[in-house]
Protein backbone atom coordinates (compact mmCIF):
# COMPACT_ATOMS: atom_id res chain seq x y z
CA UNK A 1 0.00 0.00 0.00
CA UNK A 2 2.79 2.41 0.92
CA UNK A 3 4.61 1.55 -2.30
CA UNK A 4 1.48 2.29 -4.31
CA UNK A 5 1.02 5.66 -2.58
CA UNK A 6 4.68 6.48 -3.20
CA UNK A 7 4.33 5.77 -6.92
CA UNK A 8 1.15 7.85 -7.14
CA UNK A 9 2.90 10.69 -5.31
CA UNK A 10 5.89 10.55 -7.65
CA UNK A 11 3.68 10.56 -10.75
CA UNK A 12 1.56 13.40 -9.36
CA UNK A 13 4.67 15.53 -8.72
CA UNK A 14 5.83 14.78 -12.27
CA UNK A 15 2.48 15.86 -13.74
CA UNK A 16 2.45 19.05 -11.65
CA UNK A 17 5.91 19.94 -12.96
CA UNK A 18 4.78 19.38 -16.55
CA UNK A 19 1.65 21.48 -16.05
CA UNK A 20 3.65 24.31 -14.50
CA UNK A 21 6.01 24.25 -17.49
CA UNK A 22 3.07 24.30 -19.91
CA UNK A 23 2.02 27.93 -20.26
CA UNK A 24 -1.05 27.02 -22.31
CA UNK A 25 -2.47 24.83 -19.54
CA UNK A 26 -1.90 27.53 -16.95
CA UNK A 27 -3.52 30.11 -19.20
CA UNK A 28 -6.58 27.93 -19.78
CA UNK A 29 -6.90 26.99 -16.12
CA UNK A 30 -6.26 30.38 -14.52
CA UNK A 31 -6.44 33.19 -17.07
CA UNK A 32 -9.58 32.06 -18.94
CA UNK A 33 -11.80 31.78 -15.81
CA UNK A 34 -10.54 35.17 -14.64
CA UNK A 35 -11.37 36.84 -17.96
CA UNK A 36 -14.77 35.14 -18.19
CA UNK A 37 -15.86 36.08 -14.68
CA UNK A 38 -14.83 39.70 -15.22
CA UNK A 39 -16.51 40.02 -18.62
CA UNK A 40 -19.68 38.20 -17.59
CA UNK A 41 -19.89 39.79 -14.14
CA UNK A 42 -19.27 43.37 -15.26
CA UNK A 43 -20.17 43.20 -18.92
CA UNK A 44 -23.44 41.30 -19.20
CA UNK A 45 -26.61 43.07 -18.21
CA UNK A 46 -30.12 42.34 -19.42
CA UNK A 47 -31.26 45.78 -18.28
CA UNK A 48 -31.57 48.62 -20.76
CA UNK A 49 -29.96 51.84 -19.59
CA UNK A 50 -29.39 55.22 -21.23
CA UNK A 51 -31.62 54.25 -24.15
CA UNK A 52 -31.80 57.18 -26.59
CA UNK A 53 -35.43 58.21 -26.92
CA UNK A 54 -36.89 61.07 -28.96
CA UNK A 55 -39.70 63.08 -27.36
CA UNK A 56 -42.10 65.01 -29.59
CA UNK A 57 -44.37 67.41 -27.69
CA UNK A 58 -47.17 68.48 -30.01
CA UNK A 59 -49.17 69.66 -27.01
CA UNK A 60 -47.49 72.40 -24.94
CA UNK A 61 -49.81 72.17 -21.93
CA UNK A 62 -48.45 71.56 -18.39
CA UNK A 63 -50.10 68.13 -18.33
CA UNK A 64 -48.36 67.13 -21.57
CA UNK A 65 -44.98 68.19 -20.20
CA UNK A 66 -45.59 66.43 -16.88
CA UNK A 67 -46.53 63.10 -18.48
CA UNK A 68 -43.08 62.81 -20.13
CA UNK A 69 -41.08 64.12 -17.16
CA UNK A 70 -40.03 60.59 -16.26
CA UNK A 71 -37.49 60.50 -19.13
CA UNK A 72 -35.51 63.38 -17.60
CA UNK A 73 -32.94 62.35 -15.02
CA UNK A 74 -33.71 58.65 -15.45
CA UNK A 75 -30.84 56.19 -15.81
CA UNK A 76 -32.96 54.23 -18.26
CA UNK A 77 -33.42 56.98 -20.85
CA UNK A 78 -31.34 59.52 -22.68
CA UNK A 79 -34.00 61.91 -24.03
CA UNK A 80 -33.76 64.15 -27.08
CA UNK A 81 -36.58 66.68 -27.52
CA UNK A 82 -37.51 67.04 -31.18
CA UNK A 83 -39.75 69.59 -32.84
CA UNK A 84 -41.65 67.38 -35.29
CA UNK A 85 -42.48 63.76 -36.10
CA UNK A 86 -40.66 64.10 -39.41
CA UNK A 87 -37.44 64.96 -37.57
CA UNK A 88 -38.03 62.16 -35.07
CA UNK A 89 -38.71 59.52 -37.74
CA UNK A 90 -35.54 60.52 -39.56
CA UNK A 91 -33.52 60.15 -36.33
CA UNK A 92 -35.10 56.72 -35.74
CA UNK A 93 -34.24 55.52 -39.25
CA UNK A 94 -30.64 56.69 -38.77
CA UNK A 95 -30.52 54.77 -35.45
CA UNK A 96 -29.75 57.93 -33.50
CA UNK A 97 -32.64 57.04 -31.21
CA UNK A 98 -34.30 53.74 -30.29
CA UNK A 99 -37.82 55.04 -29.74
CA UNK A 100 -40.13 58.00 -30.26
CA UNK A 101 -42.50 59.11 -27.51
CA UNK A 102 -45.14 61.36 -29.08
CA UNK A 103 -47.65 63.53 -27.22
CA UNK A 104 -50.39 64.33 -29.78
CA UNK A 105 -51.78 67.88 -30.12
CA UNK A 106 -55.15 66.98 -28.55
CA UNK A 107 -53.66 65.13 -25.57
CA UNK A 108 -54.94 67.53 -22.87
CA UNK A 109 -58.49 67.62 -24.25
CA UNK A 110 -58.63 63.83 -24.48
CA UNK A 111 -57.11 63.53 -20.99
CA UNK A 112 -59.93 65.59 -19.42
CA UNK A 113 -62.42 63.45 -21.32
CA UNK A 114 -60.89 60.38 -19.67
CA UNK A 115 -59.09 59.09 -22.76
CA UNK A 116 -55.56 60.54 -22.92
CA UNK A 117 -53.29 58.86 -25.46
CA UNK A 118 -49.53 58.69 -26.00
CA UNK A 119 -47.83 57.15 -29.00
CA UNK A 120 -44.65 55.07 -28.73
CA UNK A 121 -42.70 54.05 -31.84
CA UNK A 122 -39.92 51.50 -31.32
CA UNK A 123 -36.93 50.46 -33.45
CA UNK A 124 -37.87 46.81 -33.87
CA UNK A 125 -34.69 45.24 -35.22
CA UNK A 126 -33.58 44.88 -31.60
CA UNK A 127 -36.68 43.26 -30.16
CA UNK A 128 -35.33 42.75 -26.64
CA UNK A 129 -34.37 46.40 -26.21
CA UNK A 130 -37.63 47.57 -27.79
CA UNK A 131 -39.77 45.45 -25.46
CA UNK A 132 -37.81 46.63 -22.43
CA UNK A 133 -38.25 50.29 -23.40
CA UNK A 134 -41.96 49.67 -23.91
CA UNK A 135 -42.19 48.14 -20.44
CA UNK A 136 -40.42 51.13 -18.86
CA UNK A 137 -42.68 53.65 -20.62
CA UNK A 138 -45.85 51.71 -19.83
CA UNK A 139 -44.91 51.56 -16.14
CA UNK A 140 -44.09 55.29 -15.99
CA UNK A 141 -47.31 56.25 -17.79
CA UNK A 142 -49.38 54.03 -15.49
CA UNK A 143 -47.79 55.58 -12.38
CA UNK A 144 -48.44 59.12 -13.65
CA UNK A 145 -52.02 58.17 -14.49
CA UNK A 146 -52.58 56.75 -11.00
CA UNK A 147 -51.28 59.95 -9.39
CA UNK A 148 -53.56 62.08 -11.57
CA UNK A 149 -56.57 59.95 -10.76
CA UNK A 150 -55.84 60.19 -7.05
CA UNK A 151 -55.45 64.00 -7.04
CA UNK A 152 -57.86 65.16 -9.77
CA UNK A 153 -60.14 62.27 -10.53
CA UNK A 154 -59.11 62.25 -14.19
CA UNK A 155 -55.93 61.17 -15.90
CA UNK A 156 -56.33 57.82 -17.63
CA UNK A 157 -53.54 57.48 -20.21
CA UNK A 158 -53.37 54.77 -22.86
CA UNK A 159 -50.12 53.96 -24.66
CA UNK A 160 -50.36 53.17 -28.37
CA UNK A 161 -47.28 51.18 -29.35
CA UNK A 162 -45.92 50.34 -32.77
CA UNK A 163 -42.82 48.25 -33.47
CA UNK A 164 -41.08 49.47 -36.61
CA UNK A 165 -39.23 47.00 -38.86
CA UNK A 166 -40.68 44.07 -36.90
CA UNK A 167 -44.43 44.38 -37.10
CA UNK A 168 -44.90 40.69 -36.33
CA UNK A 169 -43.23 41.18 -32.89
CA UNK A 170 -41.16 38.05 -33.55
CA UNK A 171 -38.07 37.70 -31.34
CA UNK A 172 -36.84 35.06 -33.81
CA UNK A 173 -36.29 37.86 -36.33
CA UNK A 174 -33.92 39.45 -33.85
CA UNK A 175 -31.94 36.29 -32.99
CA UNK A 176 -31.39 34.83 -36.46
CA UNK A 177 -28.93 37.54 -37.60
CA UNK A 178 -26.94 36.73 -34.46
CA UNK A 179 -27.01 33.07 -35.41
CA UNK A 180 -25.54 33.91 -38.83
CA UNK A 181 -22.81 35.88 -37.03
CA UNK A 182 -21.98 32.87 -34.86
CA UNK A 183 -21.85 30.47 -37.83
CA UNK A 184 -19.51 32.70 -39.85
CA UNK A 185 -17.31 33.23 -36.77
CA UNK A 186 -17.28 29.50 -35.99
CA UNK A 187 -16.16 28.51 -39.48
CA UNK A 188 -13.99 31.54 -40.21
CA UNK A 189 -11.99 31.69 -36.98
CA UNK A 190 -12.24 28.39 -35.13
CA UNK A 191 -11.69 26.09 -38.11
CA UNK A 192 -8.91 28.12 -39.71
CA UNK A 193 -7.17 28.59 -36.35
CA UNK A 194 -5.79 25.07 -36.67
CA UNK A 195 -4.77 25.22 -40.35
CA UNK A 196 -1.15 26.41 -40.05
CA UNK A 197 -0.76 24.94 -36.56
CA UNK A 198 -1.53 21.54 -38.07
CA UNK A 199 1.33 21.99 -40.55
CA UNK A 200 3.67 22.92 -37.67
CA UNK A 201 2.73 19.80 -35.73
CA UNK A 202 3.22 17.57 -38.78
CA UNK A 203 6.55 19.21 -39.54
CA UNK A 204 5.43 20.21 -43.04
CA UNK A 205 5.16 24.00 -42.55
CA UNK A 206 8.58 24.92 -43.93
CA UNK A 207 8.37 22.37 -46.75
CA UNK A 208 5.21 24.07 -48.04
CA UNK A 209 7.14 27.25 -48.74
CA UNK A 210 10.14 25.68 -50.46
CA UNK A 211 7.95 24.38 -53.28
CA UNK A 212 7.64 26.41 -56.53
CA UNK A 213 4.22 27.57 -55.35
CA UNK A 214 4.19 31.17 -54.09
CA UNK A 215 3.42 32.02 -50.46
CA UNK A 216 0.28 33.95 -51.35
CA UNK A 217 -1.04 31.04 -53.41
CA UNK A 218 -0.63 28.63 -50.49
CA UNK A 219 -2.43 30.98 -48.11
CA UNK A 220 -5.28 31.57 -50.55
CA UNK A 221 -5.61 27.82 -51.12
CA UNK A 222 -5.78 27.26 -47.36
CA UNK A 223 -8.57 29.85 -46.96
CA UNK A 224 -10.78 29.02 -49.95
CA UNK A 225 -12.37 25.78 -48.56
CA UNK A 226 -13.39 27.48 -45.30
CA UNK A 227 -14.61 30.53 -47.19
CA UNK A 228 -16.87 28.31 -49.30
CA UNK A 229 -18.16 26.39 -46.25
CA UNK A 230 -18.97 29.60 -44.38
CA UNK A 231 -20.71 31.22 -47.35
CA UNK A 232 -22.74 28.05 -47.84
CA UNK A 233 -23.76 28.34 -44.18
CA UNK A 234 -24.81 31.96 -44.72
CA UNK A 235 -26.96 31.02 -47.72
CA UNK A 236 -28.57 28.14 -45.83
CA UNK A 237 -29.37 30.43 -42.89
CA UNK A 238 -30.89 33.06 -45.16
CA UNK A 239 -33.02 30.49 -47.02
CA UNK A 240 -34.24 28.80 -43.84
CA UNK A 241 -34.85 32.14 -42.13
CA UNK A 242 -37.01 33.28 -45.04
CA UNK A 243 -39.05 30.14 -45.65
CA UNK A 244 -39.24 28.57 -42.19
CA UNK A 245 -39.38 31.63 -39.92
CA UNK A 246 -40.65 34.25 -42.40
CA UNK A 247 -37.81 36.63 -41.59
CA UNK A 248 -38.04 39.43 -44.18
CA UNK A 249 -35.25 40.67 -46.39
CA UNK A 250 -36.13 44.34 -46.66
CA UNK A 251 -32.73 45.48 -47.89
CA UNK A 252 -30.54 44.32 -50.74
CA UNK A 253 -29.50 40.66 -50.91
CA UNK A 254 -26.35 41.72 -52.75
CA UNK A 255 -25.41 43.96 -49.82
CA UNK A 256 -26.04 41.13 -47.33
CA UNK A 257 -23.70 38.88 -49.32
CA UNK A 258 -21.08 41.64 -49.69
CA UNK A 259 -21.08 42.42 -45.95
CA UNK A 260 -20.87 38.71 -45.15
CA UNK A 261 -17.84 38.37 -47.45
CA UNK A 262 -16.12 41.31 -45.73
CA UNK A 263 -16.74 39.85 -42.29
CA UNK A 264 -15.78 36.33 -43.38
CA UNK A 265 -12.44 37.53 -44.77
CA UNK A 266 -11.87 39.29 -41.44
CA UNK A 267 -12.64 36.07 -39.56
CA UNK A 268 -10.38 34.01 -41.84
CA UNK A 269 -7.54 36.48 -41.34
CA UNK A 270 -8.04 36.35 -37.58
CA UNK A 271 -8.00 32.54 -37.58
CA UNK A 272 -4.89 32.34 -39.78
CA UNK A 273 -3.09 34.84 -37.54
CA UNK A 274 -3.89 32.80 -34.43
CA UNK A 275 -2.80 29.60 -36.17
CA UNK A 276 0.60 30.97 -37.22
CA UNK A 277 1.39 32.58 -33.86
CA UNK A 278 0.48 29.62 -31.63
CA UNK A 279 1.95 26.70 -33.70
CA UNK A 280 -0.22 24.19 -31.77
CA UNK A 281 -3.74 23.13 -32.70
CA UNK A 282 -5.02 22.78 -29.14
CA UNK A 283 -3.72 26.17 -28.08
CA UNK A 284 -4.93 27.77 -31.32
CA UNK A 285 -8.49 26.54 -30.75
CA UNK A 286 -8.50 27.73 -27.14
CA UNK A 287 -7.28 31.20 -28.10
CA UNK A 288 -9.80 31.34 -30.95
CA UNK A 289 -12.59 30.57 -28.49
CA UNK A 290 -11.36 33.26 -26.14
CA UNK A 291 -10.81 36.09 -28.62
CA UNK A 292 -13.50 35.42 -31.22
CA UNK A 293 -16.34 33.02 -30.48
CA UNK A 294 -17.11 34.16 -26.94
CA UNK A 295 -16.85 37.89 -27.79
CA UNK A 296 -19.12 37.33 -30.81
CA UNK A 297 -21.80 36.21 -28.34
CA UNK A 298 -21.15 38.53 -25.41
CA UNK A 299 -19.73 41.72 -26.96
CA UNK A 300 -21.67 42.03 -30.21
CA UNK A 301 -25.07 43.06 -28.88
CA UNK A 302 -26.47 39.65 -29.85
CA UNK A 303 -27.93 38.74 -26.45
CA UNK A 304 -28.20 42.14 -24.74
CA UNK A 305 -27.83 45.85 -25.39
CA UNK A 306 -24.20 46.92 -24.92
CA UNK A 307 -25.30 50.38 -23.79
CA UNK A 308 -26.38 48.83 -20.50
CA UNK A 309 -22.79 47.71 -19.84
CA UNK A 310 -19.87 49.71 -18.39
CA UNK A 311 -18.13 52.11 -20.73
CA UNK A 312 -14.98 49.96 -21.02
CA UNK A 313 -17.05 46.98 -22.19
CA UNK A 314 -18.70 49.17 -24.84
CA UNK A 315 -15.28 50.30 -26.07
CA UNK A 316 -14.10 46.70 -26.38
CA UNK A 317 -17.20 45.93 -28.43
CA UNK A 318 -16.53 48.91 -30.71
CA UNK A 319 -12.95 47.80 -31.37
CA UNK A 320 -13.99 44.30 -32.44
CA UNK A 321 -15.62 43.43 -35.79
CA UNK A 322 -18.51 41.36 -34.40
CA UNK A 323 -20.83 44.20 -33.42
CA UNK A 324 -20.45 46.04 -36.73
CA UNK A 325 -21.38 42.99 -38.82
CA UNK A 326 -24.39 42.25 -36.61
CA UNK A 327 -25.68 45.84 -36.81
CA UNK A 328 -25.47 45.97 -40.60
CA UNK A 329 -27.00 42.47 -40.94
CA UNK A 330 -30.00 43.34 -38.75
CA UNK A 331 -30.47 46.62 -40.60
CA UNK A 332 -30.45 45.02 -44.05
CA UNK A 333 -32.73 42.15 -43.09
CA UNK A 334 -35.32 44.03 -41.04
CA UNK A 335 -35.07 47.75 -41.83
CA UNK A 336 -33.70 48.05 -45.37
CA UNK A 337 -30.91 49.99 -47.04
CA UNK A 338 -30.54 52.65 -44.34
CA UNK A 339 -27.29 54.18 -45.56
CA UNK A 340 -26.61 56.36 -42.47
CA UNK A 341 -26.37 53.08 -40.52
CA UNK A 342 -24.81 50.88 -43.22
CA UNK A 343 -21.95 53.09 -44.44
CA UNK A 344 -20.13 53.56 -41.07
CA UNK A 345 -20.37 49.82 -40.33
CA UNK A 346 -19.02 49.02 -43.82
CA UNK A 347 -16.02 51.24 -43.16
CA UNK A 348 -15.30 49.40 -39.90
CA UNK A 349 -15.59 45.99 -41.61
CA UNK A 350 -13.21 46.99 -44.40
CA UNK A 351 -10.72 48.27 -41.81
CA UNK A 352 -10.84 45.03 -39.80
CA UNK A 353 -10.56 42.90 -42.96
CA UNK A 354 -7.42 44.76 -44.11
CA UNK A 355 -5.98 44.66 -40.58
CA UNK A 356 -6.34 40.94 -39.87
CA UNK A 357 -5.63 39.62 -43.36
CA UNK A 358 -2.61 41.93 -43.60
CA UNK A 359 -1.29 40.86 -40.19
CA UNK A 360 -1.75 37.18 -41.08
CA UNK A 361 0.15 37.53 -44.37
CA UNK A 362 2.94 39.56 -42.76
CA UNK A 363 3.36 37.08 -39.90
CA UNK A 364 3.50 34.09 -42.26
CA UNK A 365 6.16 35.78 -44.41
CA UNK A 366 8.28 36.42 -41.31
CA UNK A 367 8.00 32.79 -40.25
CA UNK A 368 9.36 31.46 -43.53
CA UNK A 369 12.12 34.03 -44.12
Amino acid sequence: MKEKLRRIRALTVKEFREVLRDNSSLAMGLLLPLILILVIGYGISLDVKHAPIGVVLEDASPEAQQVVDFVDGSEYFQPTYLTSMHQAVRALEQRKIDAILRVPPDFTRQLHQGDGRLQLLLYGTDTTTAMTIQSYVETAAAQWSARQMASRGVGVVDLETRLWFNDAHESTWYFLPGLILMIVTLVGVLLTAGVMAREYERGTFESLFVTPVKKGEIIVAKMIPYFCIAMLGVFLCLILSRFLFQVPLVGSLALVIFMSILYLLTALGMGMLISVVTKAQFMAIQIALLVSFLPSIMLSGFLFDLRATPRWVQWIGEFLPFKHYLVVLKTLLLAGNLWPVILPQTGFLIFFMVLFVGLALKTIRKKVE
